[in-house]
């Protein structure tokens, strides 16, 4: 005997026994019981979308903080730049060994290190990289250059 399709409104109807569900033939018409104990089969489908899609998100947002990371560090690395050349600047007039000590000691300050070094007349170039940690585990450097000296009018 196949198991008798779901009840509709207002009818009372017997809904099988587990024997009969047991022995219904695939495809045929399943009752809301047998519905309800054949639901075990598909348990966790959900929790493995769920957890799918918590991963997915994860992982977006561990790809969004590189970035922010690697942003950061550019940033970091302009500002001592900047910073560096400023000094440097200031001591010019001295010669490029002071110029260039004390551009060094504020981009190391900053979180830098200085990579060039040049003065040319009164203007220092200084070219400075910073670490950048954008995931852990893995270090890579922020470069920036700048300029300074005085104003040629």
């Amino acid at each position: 005997m196949s198991p008798r399709p779901w009840p509709r409104m207002g009818r009372r109807e017997s809904h099988g026994s587990l024997e009969e569900v047991a022995e219904a033939p695939e495809g045929a018409l399943v009752s809301r019981r047998s519905w309800r104990l054949g639901r075990a089969a598909d348990r966790g489908a959900g929790s493995v979308f769920v957890l799918a899609v918590g991963l997915t998100l994860v992982a977006g947002g561990v790809a969004g903080a590189a970035v922010g990371a690697a942003r950061v560090g550019r940033h970091a690395a302009r500002t001592a730049a900047d910073l560096g050349a400023l000094a440097g600047a200031m001591r010019a007039v001295e010669g490029p060994r002071a110029a260039c000590a004390r551009a060094e000691e504020l981009v190391s300050a900053n979180g830098g290190r200085l990579v060039t070094c040049r003065l040319e007349g009164l203007e220092i170039v200084v070219g400075v990289v910073t670490p950048v940690r954008p995931l852990p585990g893995l270090t890579v450097e922020a470069g920036a250059a700048a300029r300074a000296g005085p104003v040629q009018g």
